[in-house]
């Protein structure tokens, strides 16, 4: 078995190394940079080891028990390979509909290169029928072939959680579907060899992309009824996380907390079922309403801030207001579609003077994606007339935030990292 992964991110590149471990691997991606970076042994994700990467790329070369990675930008390098799996991002637009753009072009990508008898594999998150509605026509459209005749295809939705290094792919079980019941046993069989927490085979890849697009939109819901509640109790001059704390001791109270939900997963993926619901004409209130209450959070929270500085008399042009983190989650790099960002823009129409700090993030990316400077590094001896962890990021945690800030400064805590009597105001 030659397999080829197609797009080599965080999702990716860990899952192009498990199979490396086991079989032939060609990882591909549009970006020579990246392809350049994976050949020298270096990640920017921080998902793999450099060693690792290393090894993998050894073995390739050398033929080691047929196993291995080797990177390439160039497609024709893929022709001889009989597995595809794309794993590219599924964004949604500034109208937050679904963008496909690069699973349309990975898959027209596959198609120039298919043979008969291939499989075609997604894992990126999509709206139930995608896999066969969008992706299967351009296949059977470029490469000339016909779908469950020539060629087959499957879907076993990616589950990594990226930045944690404790629930690796291997320990994460994984749904696996095929298009046929003989695709779908050897899809089964290929993933079932590499994920030591086993798999779950799904029906139809319908099921399986129906599974994956609820999984989050689930926690999204979960999510923004606990922001709500954490602005009901704002009202009602009550600590939420204390409550939170006390319902949690019964045994089926499900822990969730308040906060930012920013990320390419859970901010993201109702929206693609959100999307699908309306074109069969059903009207996905609670989807709708919980995506709406957590995308209002980072203008919720600089409201709550810019209020506190108000109040203790520090808020006018110019204040110098601290932001403690930019990353979508504490102790990852990853910025794509933070909500941090929200928090920035609202606290800009003040004419505040911003300065962000995040250690993890890499300033380049921050300006690539947002315009915005930011730093990883901090002067301690500067003095803020606000500071607002933003990230729970560890280096975050110790800090003499006393000492950085003027008389009467503003500390607002978004993740609740601080015991309450160190804030000024968290959700």
């Amino acid at each position: 078995m030659q397999i080829s992964i197609i797009g080599l991110g965080y999702v990716g590149l860990p899952l192009a190394m498990a199979f490396g471990e086991k079989y032939r691997v060609l990882g591909y991606d549009i970006d020579p940079k990246r392809i350049a970076e994976l050949r020298a042994g270096n990640d920017h994700t921080l998902e793999v080891k450099e060693e690792a990467l290393l090894a993998l790329i050894d073995h390739y070369q050398q033929n080691d028990e047929a196993a291995g990675i080797f990177f390439t930008d160039d497609v024709s390098e893929l022709k001889d390979c009989n597995t595809y799996i794309i794993t590219v991002p599924t964004p949604v637009d500034s109208n937050h509909a679904p963008d496909l753009a690069l699973l349309k072009m990975a898959t027209e990508t596959v198609a120039g290169i298919l043979k008969k008898g291939d499989i075609v594999i997604y894992e990126s998150t999509v709206f139930p029928g995608c896999t066969e509605e969008i992706a299967v026509p351009i296949l059977e459209k470029l490469s000339g072939l016909m779908f469950n005749m020539d060629f087959f295809c499957g879907y076993s939705p990616e589950r990594i959680n990226p930045g944690d290094k404790k629930r690796t792919i291997g320990d994460i079980r994984k749904i696996t579907s095929g298009s046929t019941q003989a695709t779908r046993e050897r899809v089964d069989a290929l993933y079932a060899s590499i994920i030591k927490a086993g798999t779950y085979s799904a029906p139809s890849i319908k099921i399986a992309e129906a599974a994956k697009v609820i999984e989050n939109t689930q926690r999204d819901i979960n999510i923004a009824f606990v922001n709500e509640l954490a602005r009901i109790f704002h009202v009602l001059d009550i600590d939420t996380r204390e409550v939170l704390k006390a319902a949690a001791t019964k045994w089926n109270f499900l822990p969730f907390e308040p906060g930012l939900v920013g990320g390419h997963c859970i901010g993201i993926d109702p929206y693609y079922l959100a999307d699908k619901a309306r074109a069969v004409g059903y009207d996905p209130a609670i989807i709708v309403s919980a995506r709406k209450m957590n995308d209002s959070m980072g203008g919720y929270v600089a409201q709550r801030v810019i209020d506190l500085m108000a109040q203790k008399a520090v808020l006018h042009p110019g204040a110098e207001v601290l932001i403690m983190g930019i990353t979508f989650k504490e102790n990852f790099a990853d910025v794509r579609n933070s909500k941090v960002v929200d928090i920035i823009q609202a606290l800009n129409a003040c004419h505040l003077s911003l300065t962000i700090y995040d250690p993890v993030a890499n300033p380049g990316e921050v300006m690539k994606a947002y315009g915005l400077q930011s730093s990883t590094t901090i002067d301690t001896t500067k003095k803020y007339a606000a500071i607002i962890i933003a990230v729970g990021h560890a280096a975050f945690l110790n800090l003499d935030y006393d000492s950085m800030l003027i008389e009467n400064g503003v500390l607002f805590d978004v993740k609740g990292v601080l015991e309450m009597d160190r804030v000024d105001g968290r959700l």
